[in-house]
């Protein structure tokens, strides 16, 4: 998080929205994990990877758009993966704050006559080594610890991939014919050290950038070494699986983290958070595939100035578009919902502000390249231009739960 100071003043939450038109600007929200090495790709200064010390792991996440915190253990800060509106008199707004303030005003009536908060967020994943194979919850087994449960989507930006990491290969659901019983002899390996080698009954998918996946609650995955964009619920809900990753062992408590107390050491439990659907689904890549396609509007407007790819669509509790902006060209995009937006290419500007993709940013600065845009001032339409001769203007942008132009999904 950054040092400056954070306020919750009704004025300057005002004020902040009223400066831009409907329009905010966000601060980096980076992420540490205990349990991950950076990859180094998501543009933080080669000296603050490790800004929060040695015991609290290595950034490896930048949160964007988000309204919940980060679960870190008991030395993670007050702020910690949240966002924070960036007030322009000085100072810095709590998203969740600013949602809460702002209501309908903010993220429109739908979402918030149906969720009462902004309930998606999106985030930059970005290890060396890919992740512990693991699982996110369901709405009603997070519901069992006091939590919602977790769908998430992946988008393998080109922009923000030099390289691929140690290993870029997904392990994503499992083979089909896997039993419960074979499942459960790799976790009950867990306690035992070592490697449980618990992705022999799963399938490896090589990375294609520009192409993505989407894994809804109860689907085990292990996402591979790549900065990855990643549109999702709103949760910090998990359990790990795999008992190796990174080249050390995964901490058995994150087995367990997410699992009642009365249930610790119980496997069948675990299994029990599975969508056995799902991870055994024979159509797998059909079904969890995403390759991206053009909008209605970009088609429409010929490709002269902008296209517009929809590039995560299968999920109904979040979405999310690339948007490229051709050199020297200014364009006015509406949509239909409110987004958070983020530019990984290029400047210029978005609305009233200064864009501009970051290239190097030191842990706690302040940067021009993340935004929130409320339902009125998409509605309206945001007036971008790329002030570039040569490169495209590219951002990314992730909406919440059913995205009216998308429609419904299945």
């Amino acid at each position: 998080m950054t040092t400056a100071t954070v306020n919750s003043t009704a004025s300057a939450m005002d004020r902040a929205v009223d400066a831009g038109a409907g329009i905010v600007r966000l601060a980096p929200a980076w992420v540490p994990r205990a349990f991950c090495t950076p990859g180094r790709r998501i543009r933080l200064h080669p000296d603050d990877y490790f800004a929060l010390g040695q015991n609290r792991g290595g950034v490896d996440e930048r949160w964007l758009g988000s309204s919940v915190r980060a679960e870190n253990g008991p030395l993670t800060g007050p702020y910690e993966g949240l966002s924070l509106v960036v007030d322009p008199e000085g100072g810095l707004l709590p998203f969740d704050e600013f949602v809460g303030h702002h209501k309908q005003d903010l993220i429109g009536e739908r979402l918030w006559d149906a969720h009462r908060g902004w309930t998606a967020y999106s985030k930059f994943y970005d290890n060396l080594a890919p992740l512990p194979f693991h699982v996110h919850h369901t709405d009603e087994k997070a519901a069992l610890v006091g939590k919602v449960g977790k769908p998430e989507a992946y988008y393998y930006s080109p922009h923000m991939n030099n390289y691929l990491g140690d290993q870029p290969i997904s392990f994503l659901g499992l083979q089909p014919g896997t039993t419960r019983e074979q499942l459960k002899e790799r976790l009950e390996r867990f306690a035992a050290g070592g490697d449980n080698r618990i992705t022999d009954y799963s399938l490896g998918y090589r990375t294609q950038l520009g192409t993505g996946w989407d894994i809804p609650s109860g689907v085990l995955h292990a996402p591979a070494s790549i900065c990855t964009y990643e549109p999702q619920a709103a949760s910090d809900v998990f359990c790990m699986c795999e008992s190796w990753s990174n080249n050390r062992e995964v901490p058995e408590e994150l087995l367990w983290k997410d699992v009642p107390a009365d249930h610790h050491g119980d496997f069948d439990f675990i299994l029990d958070l599975l969508d056995w659907e799902k991870n055994t689904d024979p159509a797998f890549v059909a079904h969890r595939f995403m390759r991206p396609y053009e909008t209605e509007a970009s088609r429409s407007a010929g490709g002269s100035g902008y296209t517009e790819n929809w590039i995560v669509f299968r999920s109904d509790a979040f979405s999310a578009k690339e948007l490229s902006v051709k050199p020297g060209q200014t364009v006015t995009i509406t949509e239909a919902d409110a987004y958070g937006a983020i530019v990984v290419q290029g400047h210029g500007t978005f609305g009233s502000f200064d864009a501009a993709a970051a290239t190097v940013l030191r842990f706690g600065q302040l940067s021009q390249d993340e935004f929130f845009v409320s339902a009125q001032a998409a509605a309206e339409g945001v007036r971008i231009s790329n002030h570039g001769a040569t490169d495209d203007l590219v951002i990314l942008k992730h909406f919440g739960p059913g995205n009216v132009e998308l429609g419904p999904v299945g």
